[in-house]
């Protein structure tokens, strides 16, 4: 790491930048070949969800908040995708590099660790708002055919602070998960096991008001209940849990994932299994 720290401080303004800019347009260039995943997918997916939970099953769902269930289930729908998809983007990205045997230019390109985690950050973000925008859309679409009326977002910046939190911690996660793995095995293995049914039970589908008092607790424990709901409040203006808690887990969350990427990327395994 000395020898990366000279190089970076001998650098010029100019030079010291361009790894960095490079790294990123590399991070969106490689999400963007695979525009199915991207663009279709999440559009596929949504559409189901939608038709399903908030068209079918939304007529028989009565809330106390009195919005309808379809407003109550597309923000979401939105947080999931773009948390999901920002996790799947950093983790892969950084364990391809590792296959190709080209991560070492993390160690040697005159770049600092910081510099590293925000490049692949920054590009999750990008991939996690372009399937949000996606997202949105469609859920734009149904919320017109059966409301007949577009849904509109109630408080627009509280909506994109939580979006872009919520997208960064998931990058930070995604990078350290990346480092940790020997395979795609194991970052499906987390995707699947431990990121899906967090998201699935941090009330994408429900709310805490339904719950039995003991499951309400223990989803009280869980991050991403806060993430969702600062989303919800943001888009329909209710919200389950108290919108200062969910403020203070979402930077909390943030800056503790991002610290343990900085250290995964110091420490973390650069060769491939």
């Amino acid at each position: 790491m000395f020898y990366q720290r000279h190089k970076v401080s001998l650098a010029t303004p100019e030079l010291r930048w361009t790894p960095f800019v490079t790294l990123l347009k590399k991070e969106i260039v490689r999400f963007l070949k695979v525009i199915n995943q991207t663009v279709v997918t999440p559009l596929m997916n949504s559409s189901l969800y939608l038709l399903i939970f908030g068209v079918s099953l939304g007529r028989s769902i009565d809330l106390s908040s009195g919005v309808s269930y379809l407003a109550f289930l597309i923000p979401g729908l939105v947080t999931m995708s773009m948390l999901n998809n920002a996790f799947q983007n950093s983790s892969s990205s950084v364990l391809n590099s590792k296959f190709h045997g080209d991560i070492i230019d993390f160690k040697i390109a005159p770049f600092s660790t910081h510099q590293v985690v925000w490049a692949l950050s920054l590009g999750a973000l990008i991939r996690g708002f372009a399937v949000g925008a996606v997202t949105i859309g469609v859920s734009e679409v149904f919320h017109l055919v059966v409301k007949g009326s577009f849904l509109g977002i109630q408080h627009p910046l509280i909506f994109i602070y939580y979006l872009f939190v919520g997208t960064m911690t998931f990058a930070s996660f995604g990078i350290i998960v990346g480092f940790w793995a020997k395979n795609f095995e194991q970052v499906n293995a987390i995707g699947g096991f431990i990121l899906l049914p967090l998201i699935y039970l941090g009330g994408v589908f429900y709310s805490l008001e339904n719950l039995h008092p003991f499951w309400r607790i223990v989803s009280q424990g869980n991050p991403l209940l806060y993430f969702i709901n600062g989303i919800r409040y943001g888009v329909i203006g209710v919200s389950d849990v108290n919108i200062w808690t969910a403020f203070g887990v979402s930077v909390g969350s943030m800056i503790a994932m991002y610290l343990l990427s900085i250290r995964s990327v110091k420490t973390g395994s650069y060769i491939r299994w």
